[in-house]
């Protein structure tokens, strides 16, 4: 179901023209072309029939594929080159490639018109997805191009080659032909017997399921992959089946959340179209679809419950296929996934399993560590899942709808188990909390969605705090915009499992709280972190860490927010407690202190401030070499120092924090950032306008690729570079 509108289709009187996509069903196909020409895609066949009591298809002049409403979409390139194959000088074999329900029959069903009706072609249709209806569907379509009764005969009882019949009468066929094998899902079908070759005289148009078959190569076949739909066109795919549900942008919803999969919209349309009982809009079933997709979706099977039909049940097909190919180990394996997001999954993520640290033994079937392997290449020989390349690291990823149809299908006795075990995996792939910034990022934002993934359903509260903890490192790495969202999600989702006033709860509502006013959401922040502080105060104490560090990241938007008594009170607060807690000389404490420094001087007082900043002799002595709160110790006394107007102090102060926030934490951190910024100013405050102007186009330029061209701060610093840049030419 794709390409790019309807297909050429001419209709009179009570004919009608449907066309869409996939694995899936077609009802009503009629074209009349006026009187005496006749139904086109009806022609009686030519030649005699097999005779009596063999198993042979109705038609192998139609395409005996069902019902499927709708309009083909965004498969214009493809048809092209296939269009080109029917039409030029014959011996061809092509093969459409791809996951169950991506409208590979579509595609094929559609050249099939075409080739009949505007190139004077040969339609012939088989069914190849098991032996007997190919054998069948071949000895047809060797009676349809002129084999006699008897060589069908003697043929059908073994007497004579059945596959050398049927391509010698293709070989010497009167009229050039398309033959199209349908369904090819098991290659070997095709390779018994040889029943795949090439003509002169005609083009072989295979679908299938499974990619990369050594068929394929050995009969030099031209593969052509077939995927989802861009949104756009799934979004009028819903439109042309049910055009009264709702508008185009209502349409983007539900197909974003069927993954834009042809099966899934075809049977969403048929569903919003023949409603009786109800009448849903597209926002409705929108709605409807976050309860239980996979059930709601195959309600718009009308007429037929055959798996191949249903997104709940196609994908069974392949996994049957291959365990009775002896890799049961597959199903396993995808249920695993399926606890997972439908984002890339690393390959890294399932090493404990492959080297034997992860013992699924336990499962049914049971995945040994030797079977991974062989379980990971019949899913992607079978296209159920696909191999993709994300920031350098190697990745599997499967279709969400397949993946919520497959977790829904798990057995309910495994399901905790899946879960644990991809709880387990999760963990086991996160990097020290040690490890550098510059170093964890890409990995993390890898691993984010399946962490957030693990908390639907109810699972235990160890998913929670595994989740918290993926929030914590993001942060760290300095993904905000990656860690507000997730940390929102997470939040609620903790929520709902465990209660607003759980401890790891609280955790999820600060980690939030203090990666919006890194995201420039400041009024937001302080109402997060507000509110946090007086539940922790209440329930763990208020000289609990927790509660302290709280108080300590409230002081942030409250000082950018103009409040700077009450951040110095806060922080004072936080350093007091600590004190009680931990100890003068403890890594909190100088935390805290070293964060004093940036408060301070907006109070004006350069004698408070300059016996505050002993706090960075203490973090040299106290911390080991390159500890990030004794960078953080130069870069708020090189702030100090700037705000207190004393930009000769500062000036080297800052390009020491600077040089260490690009070596342990990478030049597109955003602290990082933060210290190019300040040395951008401490610039400017020194007269140094070509320094200055030049740090900040800098600046501009990484905090758009960042933070995303939107975030305050840009705005501040396009109004600075502006301003410089006059400053500057009135300089004499």
């Amino acid at each position: 179901m794709s390409g790019p509108g309807p297909i050429d289709g001419r209709a009179s009187g009570q004919g009608r023209v449907f066309q869409t996509g996939g694995d899936q069903y077609i009802q009503e196909h009629h074209h009349h072309y006026g009187a005496g020409t006749g139904s086109l895609l009806a022609p009686q066949p030519v030649g005699p029939r097999p005779p009596q009591g063999a198993t042979v298809p109705d038609s192998v002049r139609v395409p005996l594929v069902g019902r499927t409403p709708g309009i083909l979409r965004d498969r214009a390139d493809l048809m092209e080159r296939l269009r080109a194959a029917v039409t030029g000088p014959g011996g061809d074999v092509h093969v459409l490639h791809g996951l169950g329900g991506c409208g590979k029959t579509a595609v094929a069903h559609a050249l099939f018109t075409e080739a009949v009706r505007d190139h004077g072609r040969i339609g012939l249709w088989v069914n190849a997805s098991e032996r007997i209806s190919l054998r069948a569907g071949m000895l047809a379509v060797a009676g349809d191009r002129g084999a006699t009764t008897g060589e069908l005969a003697a043929a059908a009882s073994g007497q004579r080659a059945a596959a050398d019949l049927a391509w010698h009468y293709l070989d010497h066929s009167a009229q050039r032909w398309l033959l199209v094998l349908d369904n090819a899902d098991d290659p070997t079908v095709l390779e018994e017997g040889g029943w795949l070759r090439s003509s002169p005289l005609g083009t072989v148009l295979v679908t299938t399921r499974h990619a990369t078959s050594p068929l394929w190569r050995g009969t030099g076949s031209a593969r052509h992959p077939v995927g989802v739909l861009p949104e756009a066109d799934a979004a009028q795919v819903l439109c042309d089946l049910a055009p009264d549900a709702g508008t185009v942008e209502s349409a983007q919803k539900v197909a974003r959340r069927l993954g834009c999969l042809p099966l899934a919209l075809t049977l969403a349309g048929s569903h919003l179209s023949h409603q009786l009982l109800e009448s849903w809009s597209m926002d409705e079933y929108d709605r409807k679809l976050s309860e239980d997709s996979t059930a709601l979706v195959d309600q718009g099977a009308v007429g037929s419950r055959q798996s191949r039909h249903l997104v709940g049940r196609t994908w069974q097909l392949s996994l049957d296929a291959l365990a009775g190919q002896g890799l049961p180990e597959a199903t396993t394996l995808l249920r695993l996934l399926s606890c997972w997001a439908a984002d890339p999954v690393p390959l890294s993520l399932l090493m404990p399993v492959a080297r034997g640290e992860v013992d699924l033994g336990h499962l049914d079937p049971p995945l040994a560590a030797d079977r991974v392997e062989p379980a990971l290449r019949g899913l992607l020989d079978h296209s159920l899942i696909g191999m993709v390349e994300t920031d350098g690291r190697r990745c599997v990823q499967a279709h969400g709808v397949l993946l919520d149809s497959v977790a829904v299908g798990s057995p309910e006795e495994q399901r905790t188990a899946l879960a644990e075990a991809a709880g387990q995996l999760l963990e086991a792939a996160l990097p020290p909390e040690d490890a550098a910034p510059v170093e964890t990022r890409t990995e993390l934002r890898l691993l984010a969605p399946h962490a957030s993934r693990s908390l639907h359903g109810s699972p235990g509260e160890w998913a929670v705090h595994l989740a918290v903890r993926v929030v914590e490192q993001l942060f760290a790495a300095g993904d905000f915009a990656m860690t507000l969202s997730m940390s929102v999600t997470v939040a609620d989702e903790a929520e709902r499992l465990l209660g607003e006033e759980h401890p790891v709860v609280l955790s999820a509502r600060h980690n939030m709280g203090r990666t919006q006013h890194r995201m420039g959401h400041y009024a937001e922040s302080e109402a997060t972190l507000r509110k946090v502080l007086r539940s922790r105060e209440r329930i763990l104490g208020v000289d609990h860490p927790d509660t302290l560090r709280t108080c300590a990241v409230l002081s942030v938007p409250i000082q950018i927010l103009g409040h700077v008594d009450e951040a110095v009170r806060l922080l004072r607060r936080t350093i007091a407690g600590q004190r009680r807690v931990f100890g003068e000389d403890s890594e909190e404490t100088v935390f805290s202190r070293a964060w004093l420094l940036e408060v301070l001087p907006h109070l004006g007082g350069s004698a408070e401030f300059d016996e505050a900043a002993r706090v960075v002799e203490d973090c040299e002595r106290l911390l080991p070499p390159g500890h990030l709160t004794t960078v953080m110790a130069y870069h708020n006394h090189a702030e100090g120092l700037r705000v207190l107007g004393r930009y000769v102090e500062a000036e080297p102060v800052a390009r020491r924090a600077l040089t260490e926030r690009i070596r342990l934490q990478g030049p597109d951190h955003p602290q990082t950032l933060a210290a190019l910024s300040l040395k951008a100013r401490v610039a400017h405050g020194l007269g140094k306008y070509d320094d200055a102007i030049a740090a900040l186009r800098e600046l501009i330029e990484r905090r758009e690729r960042v933070l995303g061209p939107e975030h305050p701060f840009i705005a501040n610093n396009r109004q600075w570079l502006t301003a410089w840049q006059a400053e500057a030419g009135a300089q004499p």
